[in-house]
């Protein structure tokens, strides 16, 4: 194998595969990247078994082959390269000689036959979406997926495509996050399919960092027994499907909670991020006291003392009195785009339902806490 390819091609493809090579070595071959020739330029794949991404780069091809070198080492040395052409040789027992400018590196690779072969892709079609949709989906859900959650589906995003309709939904027991968005279906295709699956949450903040640095690559979503496929461009990520039922969060959403305050979301947070600085570390737990046109926030610490804030709001029902962790409001806070946030509530135990008035297919359910 001989190729030329420009450092920052071969940069942004290494930069893609950094989140999901092996990095326990369990198996030193995923700790590697697979670089071949194909007829348009050079592919690279990088797979932990689980995830796998696989990009196509405009490369000059001398002769073709394949390599497999270690993704972070190689690179740290691409990184640290001039902007010019990068030379990449095949050598005896998979060594590869990088050549850049004046710059000589000779590294050990392994078998490229050993390196795990890309999963085939069946006929399933695949789903159109619009860059500004997926990424909305995810911001908006995402934060409140488990980690490292012993409910194993809870640590994945329930994605579920209905009536034209897509929906992404995360949960992690204690707050619960729904986005929903129409699909726009182009004229003279067929409708999409009904289909429901549970994507691991490493594979969409992956996903999320492909479309945030992507060039405006049209966008497109599949679906096999097995897998969920993403593809932008001459990008192609695989990943597997977790298995297991996903609970029946409808059962969570609450209804009837009639005691309805729109705050500005601006201000809410910067309350809850001075008050909880006084809160405990291990709950953040804070003291919400709602009363006609004020909203009083407050916390107690006996090792560090206590925190009392109160906006104005415009309420004038009964009086509430509940408590809540105040990391999950900001991560809730943190995902309204608009300047506006509606707080409704029933009763001091039950769960707070959190909208955004611009958003009719978005909300989000925290459970309240003994304060």
């Amino acid at each position: 194998m001989e190729l030329t390819i420009s450092r920052n091609a071969l940069l942004k493809g290494l930069q893609r595969v950094q989140g999901i090579v092996e990095k326990r070595n369990t198996m030193p071959i995923l700790s590697h990247v697979l670089i071949e020739t194909a007829e348009r330029g050079v592919t690279m794949f990088a797979t932990d078994l689980e995830l796998g991404v696989r990009g196509l780069y405009q490369a000059t091809i001398k002769s073709a082959g394949s390599a497999t070198i270690l993704a972070r080492k190689l690179f740290e040395i691409v990184r640290e390269l001039p902007e010019e052409d990068v030379v990449l040789t095949g050598e005896e027992n998979h060594w590869v000689r990088i050549e850049c400018g004046r710059s000589r590196f000779k590294v050990a690779g392994l078998p490229p036959a050993d390196f795990p072969v890309f999963p085939g892709m069946g006929k399933e079609a695949m789903i159109p979406i619009a860059r500004e949709v997926f990424l909305d989906l995810v911001r908006r859900t995402l934060f409140a997926v488990g980690e490292n959650d012993a409910r194993y589906v809870l640590n994945g995003v329930l994605c579920a495509i209905e009536g034209g309709r897509i929906r992404m939904v995360g949960t992690d027991g204690h707050r619960l996050a729904v986005a929903e968005r129409a699909l726009d279906r182009p004229k003279g295709t067929p409708a999409y399919p009904d289909v429901s699956a549970i994507i691991p949450k490493k594979a969409l903040l992956e996903m999320k960092k492909l479309v945030e640095d992507g060039e405006g690559d049209a966008l497109e979503i599949g679906f096999t027994k097995t897998q969920f496929v993403f593809r932008q461009g001459d990008l192609l990520l695989l990943t597997r499907l977790m298995e297991g039922n996903y609970p029946n969060y409808h059962q969570v959403i609450p209804t009837g909670n009639d005691k309805r305050v729109a705050v500005d979301k601006k201000a809410l947070e910067g309350a809850l991020r001075r008050v909880s600085l006084l809160a405990k570390e291990r709950t953040n737990a804070i003291k919400f006291q709602l009363e006609p046109a004020r909203l009083v926030l407050s916390t107690s610490n006996p090792e560090l003392g206590e925190a009392t804030e109160d906006m104005g709001v415009a309420y004038d029902g009964d009086g509430l009195a509940t408590g809540f962790n105040a990391r999950y409001l900001l991560d809730v806070l943190g995902a309204v785009a608009g300047p506006e946030a509606v707080l409704e509530f029933k009763d001091s135990l039950s769960p707070c339902l959190i909208k955004e008035p611009s958003q009719e297919g978005s909300l989000c359910v925290i459970m309240p806490m003994r304060v």
